[in-house]
């Protein structure tokens, strides 16, 4: 579905994608890891085309991404951003319904604020809260308004920033499950950004380790614990010795 072949960005004098190889198959959930400051953001905002890559070619069905319909490419995807990235002013099922109420398939409100219930039913929110405001949620409950949002259009893509950032551990659980199931139920495919470990072994089929803007990883969640790698298995276990260097 997705193909990444020999893609670098530079800012400046920082080089942040060094030579990127990776192909994440249709209907797949892939999971890229690494530290922060290592690359993902920029490398997931470089598949949409928010930041243009130096070098390289990224691919979506074998087609340029660069080279494609702006508006018929980003309506495949669907996001969930780190920080829910909710519209304060807007209550909770014109949130949801934002991306169905613009653009060429633009629904009637009507239809719009039905598709929103049931999605956020699908989330486990009750109807009574499509008319509530961001501001009156919890953490772990925009998120999951924002799990609804991603899915309202039924992408064929969806993109999963962080996840479980600022989660309990309980809530934690139950955003990765949630996530695991819907992508199954959609048959989509995915790709989540995180540092959470308990992430990638939940919804991950593929995984791959970024560090220092190259791939130094990839293969199936189940090979992960006994690969060699030794910046995989320093990162998975947490460990401060080893070719990854911390800030002291």
């Amino acid at each position: 579905m997705i193909e990444l072949t020999q893609v670098t960005k530079t800012f400046g004098t920082n080089h942040v994608l060094r030579g990127i190889n990776l192909t994440i198959p249709s209907g797949t959930s892939m999971v890229v890891i690494g530290g922060s400051g290592t690359g993902k953001s920029v490398l997931l905002k470089s598949i949409l085309g928010l930041v243009i890559p130096d070098g390289g070619t990224i691919t979506l069905d074998g087609q340029d991404v660069t080279k494609t319909d702006r508006d018929a490419f980003l309506a495949r995807f669907g996001m969930l951003f780190q920080g829910g990235a909710l519209f304060d002013s807007l209550k909770v099922w014109e949130n949801v319904a934002f991306r169905l109420m613009r653009g060429p398939a633009k629904r009637p409100k009507a239809e719009a604020r039905e598709i929103a219930i049931e999605k956020l039913r699908r989330v486990g929110l009750k109807p009574a809260t499509a008319d509530m405001f961001p501001a009156e949620l919890s953490g772990g409950m925009q998120k999951r308004v924002g799990l609804a949002r991603a899915i309202a259009a039924e992408p064929e893509i969806i993109f999963f920033d962080e996840p479980t950032t600022g989660l309990d551990p309980i809530m934690s659980g139950v955003i990765n499950e949630l996530i695991r199931e819907i992508v199954r139920e959609m048959g989509a495919t995915a790709m989540t950004i995180t540092h959470d470990m308990s992430s990638v072994r939940a919804i991950a089929d593929n995984v791959a380790m970024l560090h220092d803007g190259l791939i130094r990883w990839t293969g199936p969640v189940a090979e992960m614990d006994a690969s060699p790698d030794p910046y995989l298995q320093q990162f998975i276990h947490g460990r401060a010795d080893g070719p990854i260097e911390s800030v002291r």
